[in-house]
């Protein structure tokens, strides 16, 4: 027994000593390798101007083809380019490379690392959810029951196509004995609605409304919108301005609501970092940023790489934040609950 145990601690003594003397030629490579450090220029400065784009992102300017609320939009995702840095950093074996890209590693964390630790907690009394459901959706009512399924107390959903209104309608109806359908934009509860009505955002028909739920526990305004879509084109860049104009009404009318208590729900296409939102984002907050775990990217439901999906409140403590899964939407849905 004695001499077996002798043996492994010799086998394990000698990979180890392996394994060190493997690490010491690599470093002895590196080391003596005198142009590791003239290596690798163009990479470092690339590592260099994603930092100064995160750092200096509020001074990109709109002026020219919304350049600076597309790279807000998409910035989080600007870390996906740092694995991509480090091996071709390795391959060139270039150490100002990879000490360069320490840069915006730890500029994104300043940024965003706060999203990646979990904030969810637990209590609330007021569940909310809500989806883009896709005007071409092939299974209206099974999107319906996935989204009811949630267990959520309200419910907004938006794109909803007239053809398709009184499809969801049916599917709600057991859970949801109250809802209002105002233009391409709908409102599903448990508890009682009143004083609903349509909210002007400036596009000529109806995709936003406003409603009162009386819950058990009092009363809160709530807030359904679609705002316009943006692209993405080559000759006109971000093409956005509608949908800022509308954020701008959106926010205008928040900004007036006589009651204290506020949810938003709805697809704003648009991100808490895109700056053409603050008439909305400054005066409320977002659930995930404050009680989600993680981005809850919401867009593409395919592969998510931005949320668009928002879940808003103002006046109202968020306890929890998540996303669920997806259905025949190109969209996820996403859900909440809140404390009043």
């Amino acid at each position: 027994m004695v001499q077996a145990y002798g043996a492994d601690t010799g086998n394990g003594n000698a990979e180890s000593q392996r394994t060190g003397s493997r690490f010491r030629g690599l470093r002895e490579r590196w080391t003596a390798d005198r142009g590791m450090w003239r290596r690798g220029i163009v990479l470092a400065a690339c590592s260099v101007f994603i930092t100064l784009v995160m750092v200096f992102h509020a001074q990109i300017p709109n002026s020219v083809g919304n350049l600076g609320s597309l790279t807000e939009t998409f910035m989080p995702c600007m870390v996906l380019l740092v694995p991509v840095l480090l091996v071709l950093g390795l391959v060139r074996r270039s150490a100002t490379a990879l000490i360069a890209l320490l840069l915006p590693v730890v500029v994104w964390l300043n940024l965003f690392g706060g999203l990646l630790t979990d904030k969810v907690g637990t209590g609330g009394d007021l569940t909310v959810a809500t989806h883009n459901v896709n005007a071409d959706n092939p299974d209206p009512a099974g999107t319906a029951q996935q989204v009811a399924g949630s267990g959520a107390d309200v419910v907004a959903l938006q794109e909803l196509p007239g053809r398709q209104v009184a499809t969801y309608e049916k599917s709600l109806a057991d859970l949801y004995p109250y809802h209002s359908v105002q233009g391409t934009v709908g409102l599903w509860s448990k508890y009682p609605l009143s004083e609903t009505r349509p909210v002007d955002i400036k596009m000529g028909w109806t995709r936003a409304m406003r409603s009162t739920v009386t819950s058990p526990s009092g009363k809160v305004a709530v807030y359904v919108a679609h705002l316009p879509s943006v692209r993405v084109k080559l000759h006109a860049g971000f093409t956005a301005n509608q949908r800022d104009d509308s954020a701008d009404a959106l926010g205008e009318a928040i900004a007036d609501e006589p009651l204290e208590r506020v949810v938003l729900l709805g697809d704003l296409n648009g991100t808490m970092n895109d700056r053409s939102l603050n008439g909305v984002t400054a005066q409320m907050r977002s659930t995930q940023g404050a009680a989600g775990d993680g981005f809850g990217f919401s867009w593409p439901a395919s592969f998510p790489m931005a949320r668009i999906d928002q879940i808003m409140v103002k006046g109202v403590e968020p306890m929890s934040s998540w996303t669920l899964s997806a259905t025949d939407s190109d969209h996820l849905p996403i859900a909440a609950r809140v404390e009043l």
